[in-house]
């Protein structure tokens, strides 16, 4: 049976997208990571996806006259690759309406909060100067605003004394190498069921 296939968009290290890939070597995430996006040529992760043997591409904003024609690029690399999902991990760049709506329910993110709180940058900063008591990650659905889209599933941890926005990210980094695996197999099963801006996980 085909594998779903996804493709992977990154700005960086690529920590979660080696979680992708070893939850897929593992035998439990049934789906084929078809390629892998970099806005940025040095991104370590495109090193981890070539040693994978994944196909890659660095598409970069200054290559482009507008940002329209930025993600028309990508957008052609993801569809000549054949990908069914987008996924972003660590993709530094906030996308247009005209891209997600191109991808409408068929991009998913990782935010290093419990959405709706503290969205945008440093999230784990925000948390810890807000004072909250936990905070976590969130994959979701992306729509056309910053960290708003369907939630699909969420992890949460404590937030201790004396924790720096730099501890904090570092306890939920762990929780992402998990969260963004699960839901990507619940996405292969078919598990995820889209009801208004709810997403159910169907048994």
């Amino acid at each position: 049976m085909n594998k779903p296939k996804i493709g992977v968009l990154v700005s960086g290290r690529g920590s979660n997208l080696q979680s992708i890939m070893d939850h897929i070597a593992a035998g439990d995430l049934p789906l084929e990571v078809a390629v892998v996006i970099s806005d940025k040529a040095e991104a370590k992760a495109l090193e981890r996806a070539a040693g994978a043997g994944i196909a890659t591409a660095v598409v970069s904003r200054k290559a482009y006259d507008s940002k329209q024609e930025f993600e028309a690029a990508i957008d052609a690399s993801l569809r000549e690759h054949q990908v069914q999902l987008v996924v972003l991990a660590g993709f530094m760049r906030i996308l247009s309406g005209f891209f997600v709506q191109k991808w409408q329910h068929k991009i998913v993110n990782i935010h290093p909060a419990l959405l709706p709180s503290f969205t945008g940058l440093d999230a784990q900063g925000q948390a810890v100067r807000y004072g909250v008591k936990v905070s976590g990650c969130t994959v979701h659905f992306v729509d056309e605003g910053t960290d708003t889209g369907p939630i699909i599933l969420q992890k949460v941890v404590p937030v201790l004394n004396g924790d720096t926005g730099e501890t904090l990210a570092a306890r939920i980094l762990v929780e992402e190498h998990k969260a963004l695996p699960e839901a990507l197999r619940l996405w292969a099963l078919g598990k995820l069921q889209l009801e208004g801006r709810k997403v159910l996980i169907k048994d």
